[in-house]
């Protein structure tokens, strides 16, 4: 019989899971005693490794202080206030603000709504198309799941949010031809710097810029979600900063907190910033319950403060060279069929003959962990702190794994 937790993105009959009870580093343990090298960071989230006793530390010490209260008018607290602050000095947008909630999935649906509050302010209510990228993943509330570019994550889910369309992946001319028959209506286009859960696909050279221009050429807000590409994933805080773009919003969560604590955001500009403080009686209505969570808060601080003691914007430049070598030397040797990635989040799409679900099974028994995307490719995004050895191991686990499933 199936256990009472019904689980996410899985068959609900299913029984069988692995029990994980302990991590350290880049290891993870099950109840049976088995370790595995956990190559997804839990996904794509883990940056500073697991058992981080400083994160722990924070959060208990917080939690013994003040461990939440609502942030709604008329109420704030410091770590809120000393977290934003942080962010807002890091990201790669001058004159930033920050707003908090707890996912990725509320980070993306928030940069949707203030998107199109912004045009509303500034007296173009007819602003409310948003377009994103097929392959895009933007998490699953409603918003998000309407601004996906992964259809199977969208069919039975019955009527989504109307205005959000999508256009094909990497091409500046559909999303040129879109923007022109849409004209005087396109709020923002959404995109990930390096599309992550749809399987790691970088941009063409060229084309974020492409993005870029046309939304200013247009008047649309620039969003991008860097769920998985922000605080350290690429070898820089954010991806806009790797890319050299300047978005108008910026979406983060995951390696924030590198999972110790549930929380997103959306770091907001100054061409939005100038409409939402534009009129002193303008009230922002929307939030969440934790936003601004002092105990969340305190985790992110404890983990930004590892990454920077740590160098590990540096470390993952180094981890992300080593893997792409490494997996691309099984591309060279026909085993995959093509190699993906930037920074330190890698792919390997493979064979048609081949299965992603069985190179994740066949991995796991060797004691590594990947994700599986379809059964097209299979994904890497290695914690931080993962040992050149560690990385080889990686390695050599797919080497085995596809010669085992070719």
């Amino acid at each position: 019989m199936p256990s009472s937790f019904l689980h996410p993105f899985a068959r609900p009959t299913r029984d069988d899971f692995i029990t994980l009870v302990s991590g350290s580093g880049s290891t993870v343990t099950d109840v049976d005693g088995n370790d595995y090298i956990d190559a997804m960071a839990s996904l794509w989230y883990c940056n500073v490794g697991h058992g981080r006793g400083e994160i722990a530390e924070a959060v208990a010490a917080q939690m013994a202080t003040l461990e939440s209260y609502s942030c709604f008018d008329p109420f704030t607290n410091e770590r809120a206030e000393e977290l934003t602050t942080r962010i807002a000095g890091l990201a790669p947008i001058d004159d930033a603000r920050v707003f908090l909630c707890g996912s990725g999935s509320e980070a993306v649906d928030t940069a949707m709504k203030i998107s199109r509050i912004t045009h509303v302010i500034n007296g173009d209510p007819g602003r409310n198309v948003i377009i994103s990228r097929m392959r895009g993943y933007h998490g699953t509330n409603y918003g998000g799941t309407s601004a996906q570019g992964l259809p199977p994550n969208k069919e039975g889910w019955g009527e989504l949010l109307s205005g959000v369309i999508q256009v094909p992946g990497d091409d500046i001319e559909a999303l040129a031809s879109t923007m022109a028959e849409h004209a005087g209506r396109v709020a923002a286009v959404i995109t990930e710097p390096v599309q992550g859960a749809g399987g790691v696909w970088p941009p063409e050279e060229g084309y974020l810029e492409g993005v870029r221009r046309l939304c200013d050429q247009h008047g649309a807000l620039l969003v991008f979600d860097e769920v998985i590409t922000g605080f350290g994933r690429l070898g820089e805080w954010f991806g806009a900063g790797h890319f050299g773009i300047t978005p108008d919003l910026i979406c983060f969560a995951k390696a924030v907190t590198s999972g110790y604590q549930p929380l997103g955001g959306v770091i907001v500009g100054p061409t939005v910033r100038a409409a939402l403080e534009a009129d002193p009686t303008f009230v922002l209505k929307t939030g969440y319950t934790y936003s601004g969570h002092p105990t969340v808060c305190a985790a992110a601080l404890a983990n930004i403060d590892i990454i920077e003691r740590e160098g590990l914007l540096e470390r993952a430049r180094a981890i992300g060279a080593r893997l792409s070598a490494g997996l691309s030397a099984i591309a060279d040797d026909g085993q995959v069929a093509a190699v993906r990635g930037r920074g330190a989040v890698w792919a390997v799409g493979l064979h048609e003959h081949q299965s992603a679900v069985a190179v994740r099974d066949r991995m796991l028994e060797l004691g590594v962990i990947t994700r599986a995307i379809a059964e097209h490719s299979n994904t890497f995004c290695p914690p931080l702190v993962m040992t050149d050895e560690e990385v080889d191991r990686v390695v050599d686990a797919l080497a085995t794994a596809t010669r085992d499933d070719g």
